[in-house]
């Protein structure tokens, strides 16, 4: 796959980057905050700007535009190719440009002792390099032609902090190129690296190959009824990150924009998209929050490479994804394997079990809407400390594959986890249903719920663990929520609708692949094609959104989400596989 045939995206949508870096480059800087300029942003440590990069002539800046595929980031000006950016296979930066210079601010516009970048000239080498409080590291800029001039270098508080890359009065017709390396402390000059060696339009062409043979492996089975496949692969891939801190494995972010976290369900979704043809690193994408599990049995709310959360957790889905998974991978698990994904399974059920059912009851409950990944769902407007039906029915699912796991192990226990999966089952239909639809009960009040939130939809994954009778109410409610692009997470005509309102209506990845999913366990097959159908057409059409307007398809809030690109391969794979059949 050449550059040129690589699919082109808006960078004020999509981060430009390479699989392993944890820098990009975007307008994106902040929580819903563009900026005018393309920015070097760092995820160490969190979502950082540190450079604004600025094509100027003359010292005034140049009206470009950029346009972006996977492979390069371009400035054009009067349609003409004026500086162009691509990542080096070690995560560096590479800038090229001519007939302008580059101006690279320091983006936090101020050194404080607690804040800022501060700049200097390395006398090691001569190469320019800004600090910075914000991620603990240090960014190196080499000039590899041209020239650079540093203003403010030095300088404390508040000062102008920039460098100034151009061509030389000598050297015009060859341009300029630099390149940006984040460092800890030190390390050799760049010169000395493997890809200092290699040409700006070597790296691009590497760029575009390492993200081809990517593609090639996940998605050996797109055709041109899932256009998207390519670029939906690049969110994946460029959002993967190299092990760093609390990530001791290589781990794909939920975005590099501000959702730059790994939370303790979205990674199962990824791991499932990747496990076709890249099995360990969708092993090592389900078993990222496993590597921080509590004694209790908890798995963190979610992890960066700075912190792990556990002011909450996120619903006990692995055992479904652990199946699913298992069906997916390019190879079959060894022994020692599923003894591993057996204990943390086992732990973790043990949490909910033992940690989160409350003496008397024989269910267990949500401390808030973050513990179930549903953070405002209306399911949590009478009550925050609930018993839900989709917790209930994702542990006996959970419980399900444990016995089956024991089984296969020659392990005892399976009788055990089918006791607990039963008396969990028999309560939900009990406490949580009227015999028809499910609701949720308040853990401490025992009041009853009447939103109308798809979360008491998701027991659907359950398939026939549940009566026939509850099934058929499941699939009546789901056509309720199902609109023209797909699956509101409330109906529109709910007076708690709200069409950006987070999980109060807009469209979501993860509940339509679970929908998606138990329809088809119980053969509701032309719903579930409707469900997947229109998802797919919703991501054509509208990107890899965060979430999605339920009435107009419009993308929302963060626009490169790797569960949604995750959910689309998902899907497209499966629907292609069922028409080839």
């Amino acid at each position: 796959m050449s550059s040129s045939s690589l699919p082109a995206f808006d960078i004020d949508d999509i981060p430009f980057s390479r699989r392993g870096s944890w820098l990009n480059l975007s307008r994106v800087v902040a929580l819903h905050t563009r900026a005018e300029d393309i920015h070097l942003v760092s995820h160490t440590t969190g979502m950082h700007a540190i450079l604004r990069l600025i094509p100027t002539r003359g010292g005034d800046p140049v009206a470009a535009t950029v346009t972006a595929d996977p492979s390069v980031l371009t400035w054009l000006e009067d349609g003409h190719p004026v500086m162009r950016a691509a990542f080096a296979p070690d995560h560096v930066v590479r800038l090229s440009g001519r007939d302008v210079e580059l101006r690279l601010e320091d983006a936090a516009g101020g050194l404080t002792p607690f804040s800022g970048a501060y700049l200097f000239t390395d006398p090691m080498d001569g190469s320019l390099v800004f600090t910075s409080y914000e991620t603990g590291r240090r960014y190196r800029i080499t000039t590899l032609r041209g020239s650079a001039v540093a203003t403010g270098a030095g300088a404390l508080g508040a000062h102008d902090r920039s460098v100034t890359v151009s061509a030389g009065a000598d050297a015009a017709d060859d341009g300029w190129e630099v390149a940006i390396e984040e460092l800890d402390t030190a390390r050799p000059p760049y010169a000395s690296s493997a890809s200092s060696a290699l040409s700006f339009d070597e790296i691009v062409a590497g760029s575009a190959a390492d993200l081809s043979a990517f593609v090639d492996a996940i998605a050996p089975w797109r055709d041109d009824s899932v256009p998207a496949t390519t670029l939906a692969a690049y969110v994946l891939w460029s959002a993967t990150v190299s092990p760093s801190g609390f990530l001791g494995r290589e781990s794909v972010l939920m975005s590099k924009h501000w959702m730059d976290k790994v939370w303790s369900w979205d990674h199962a979704f990824n791991a499932l998209a990747l496990a076709p043809g890249l099995p360990e690193l969708a092993l090592d994408q389900f078993l990222a929050p496993f590597d921080h599990q509590e004694s209790s049995g908890a798995l963190p709310d979610s992890i960066t490479q700075s912190e792990v959360l556990y002011n909450f957790v996120k619903p006990p889905i692995h055992g479904w994804a652990f199946r699913e998974l298992r069906s997916r991978l390019a190879r079959p698990l060894v022994r020692a394997e599923l003894v591993e994904a057996y204990g943390r399974l086992a732990a973790w059920t043990g949490f909910w079990l033992e940690r989160r059912t409350a003496p008397g009851s024989d269910l267990p409950h949500y401390q808030h809407g973050n513990d179930s990944g549903w953070d405002n769902a209306t399911t949590f407007d009478r009550d925050r400390v609930i018993e839900s039906p989709d917790l209930a029915i994702f542990l006996a699912v959970q419980l399900d594959v444990l016995a089956d796991l024991a089984d296969e192990l020659g392990l005892d226990g399976a009788d055990a986890w089918l006791e607990h999966r039963t008396r969990i089952v028999s309560a939900a239909l009990e406490r949580l249903s009227d015999g028809g639809r499910f609701f949720a009960v308040g853990a401490l009040t025992g009041e009853r719920s009447s939103a109308r939130s798809l979360l008491t939809l998701l027991p659907v994954l359950g398939g026939t663990l549940l009566p026939l009778s509850q099934l058929w109410a499941l699939t009546d409610g789901i056509r309720e929520h199902l609109t023209e692009w797909g699956l509101a997470t409330e109906p529109v005509d709910s007076p708690e609708y709200e069409s950006d309102g987070y999980w109060r209506g807009p469209i979501w990845a993860p509940s339509t692949l679970l929908i998606e999913q138990g329809l088809r366990s119980v053969n509701e097959t032309a719903l579930a094609d409707q469900v997947a159908d229109r998802f797919l057409a919703l991501c054509e059409r509208s990107g890899f959104a965060e979430n999605f307007d339920a009435v107009t398809g419009e993308g929302l809030r963060d626009r490169a989400y790797t569960w949604t690109a995750s959910v689309y391969l998902i899907l497209a794979r499966d629907r292609t596989a069922r028409r080839s059949a």
